[in-house]
């Protein structure tokens, strides 16, 4: 891999040059009302691979969505940088959703399945090895080619469960806010978003959710005869 030179980098402030006045010519005034206001309804958790841009994927502009990334799209209670997140959509910006979203053959994911030894990461992503773990009896029936793409969607909803589970999400839940988590797959192969159907507006939604997802990602991945 080569080092970026100074012209690489400038042609990226050219790009963003360019990109600052399409969009004023298409919105005159965008940037100046932005200034002025965040009113995102949407948390979108995802992982940092430079393959999933959140906005694009969905089309939405800045300000309409607001992200929090991380290797593997990892929700621990013990993450203060992603709970504060959580907090702040949920507290102050009023998200109405928090989409907890994997991607296939995920980079994270790959390392947790076969125990790769890549650096500092692991310890982060012992957290994507607990959900190997506690799902190992079913995942190693998986052909091998799917099994990854198989811990990919695994791991979504653990972690949007996880989501669920925060104090953060909870307090809402209790005193009466529209907040719903959801768990969702990108597809690198097909450029495609996929609702993994674990969707959950209230305490009570999150363990039938839970297990109807679980239950269709088995189904999907189940040995054809």
């Amino acid at each position: 891999m080569t080092t970026p030179t100074n012209h690489e980098l400038q042609d990226l402030l050219d790009n963003n040059k360019r990109w600052a006045a399409d969009t004023e010519t298409r919105e005159p005034g965008f940037f100046s009302r932005l200034l002025k206001q965040q009113t995102p309804q949407y948390l979108w958790i995802g992982c940092a691979d430079s393959r999933v841009p959140a906005n694009e994927l969905v089309d939405l502009l800045p300000g309409e969505l607001f992200v929090h990334r991380n290797v593997a799209n990892v929700v621990v209670h013990s993450d203060l940088n992603a709970l504060s997140v959580m907090q702040f959509a949920v507290d102050h910006l009023k998200v109405k959703h928090i989409i907890v979203v994997g991607h296939s053959n995920c980079g994270g994911v790959k390392a947790a399945l076969y125990d790769l030894r890549v650096g500092l990461v692991e310890n982060w992503i012992r957290h994507v090895q607990d959900v190997r773990h506690m799902h190992s009896e079913w995942l190693y029936t998986v052909p091998e080619p799917q099994r990854v793409d198989a811990l990919c969607e695994l791991n979504v909803l653990e972690q949007a469960r996880n989501a669920c589970h925060t104090t953060v999400v909870q307090d809402a839940w209790g005193r009466g806010q529209e907040v719903v988590v959801h768990g969702w797959v990108y597809g690198l192969h097909n450029g495609l978003l996929e609702d993994l159907a674990l969707t959950a507006g209230k305490a009570e939604d999150v363990d039938p959710a839970y297990r109807r997802a679980l239950a269709n990602v088995k189904r999907r991945y189940a040995p054809q005869d």
